[in-house]
């Protein structure tokens, strides 16, 4: 099985998803609360923002919280 068609069998519990989701939340948040503090215009900020949440660690997520069966 190749990488591409591990990373789409992986299964997900309720509770992961919305950890994965949060997580984006915030990273976008924190992404665009310290560009817009840094003095970048409203779309420099929004790029920061995104880039946040590009960068985060998903898999460390996914580990991290319990599965609901």
């Amino acid at each position: 099985m190749s990488d591409k068609e591990k990373r789409h069998s992986i299964s997900l519990s309720t509770e992961q998803i919305e950890c994965i989701r949060n997580a984006c939340i915030e990273a976008a948040r924190e992404g665009f609360r310290d560009a817009s503090m840094s003095g970048l215009c409203m779309e420099g900020a929004i790029e920061a923002a995104i880039g946040s949440i590009q960068s985060l660690d998903i898999h460390h997520k996914i580990k991290e919280t319990p599965k609901d069966d």
